[in-house]
C-alpha cells in the first residue's frame, strides 16, 4: 500500500499500519452488507462493531471509577434511536450528523484530549474518510447538535480535565453503540440506507 493510495497519511505523518484498524472499525458506521453509499462491508459485521468499540476502549487513560463525581446525563435519545420511531431518511441524517459531530468534537476543534495521539489521528483519518464518502442527507435533525453542544459546555465547565474527557469517551461509546444498532435495524428493515 503506498502513500498515494491514502493521501491523508502524509499530512498526519503516521504509517498505514496505524490507520487500518480504525478505518475498519469506523467503516461500520456508514456501511452495511449489500452496500450503502458505495460501500461494501466484509461479511463479519458483528466483528467490525466490536472492533469499533475496542478502538474507543483503547483510548481509556484512567478508571471511570475515579470520575464518578463528574458523571452527567447528556440526554442522548437512545430510546428514539433504538426504538424504531425514526424513518429511514431521518435515521440516515442522524447517523451522518452524529459522525460529523463526533469528528468536530474530537478533532476539528483540536480538543486537548488526554488520549494517544496515534489513536486520535487514526480515528480522525477514519472519520474523515467515512464522512467524505457520504452525501448530505435530509431532513436535517437538530437534536444531535444540541446533544454535542451540551457535551462541549460540560467540557468547558470541567476545564477539559482528564475525568471530563473520560466521561465524554464513555458517552461517545454509548452513542456509537446506538448508531450501530440503528444502522442494523434500517439495513434489515428498509434495505439500502442511502435509498429514499
Amino acid at each position: 500500500m503506498t502513500t498515494s493510495e491514502f493521501p491523508h497519511q502524509r499530512t498526519l505523518g503516521f504509517p498505514t499500519a496505524l490507520l487500518r484498524p480504525p478505518l475498519a472499525a469506523l467503516v461500520l458506521l456508514t456501511c452495511r452488507p449489500g452496500g450503502a453509499r458505495g460501500c461494501a462491508l466484509p461479511r463479519n459485521q458483528a466483528q467490525l462493531s466490536r472492533d469499533n468499540l475496542v478502538l474507543l476502549g483503547q483510548m481509556r487513560r484512567l478508571s471511570p471509577f475515579f470520575c464518578l463525581r463528574d458523571r452527567r446525563d447528556f440526554g442522548f435519545p437512545r430510546n428514539l434511536l433504538e426504538g424504531g420511531r425514526l424513518q429511514q431518511a431521518q435515521a440516515a441524517a442522524v447517523l451522518q450528523q452524529l459522525l460529523q459531530q463526533i469528528f468536530n468534537l474530537l478533532l476539528a476543534e483540536r480538543a486537548p484530549a488526554p488520549w494517544s495521539p496515534a489513536l486520535l489521528a487514526g480515528l480522525g483519518a477514519g472519520l474523515h474518510l467515512v464522512l467524505s464518502s457520504l452525501t448530505e442527507t435530509r431532513p436535517v435533525v437538530h437534536y444531535p447538535h444540541r446533544y454535542f453542544q451540551d457535551i462541549r459546555l460540560y467540557l468547558q465547565e470541567k476545564g477539559h480535565s482528564d475525568c471530563a474527557w473520560e466521561i465524554v469517551r464513555l458517552e461517545i461509546m454509548r452513542s456509537l453503540s446506538s448508531t450501530v444498532t440503528l444502522q442494523d435495524r434500517i439495513g434489515i428493515k428498509d434495505g439500502d440506507l442511502g435509498s429514499p
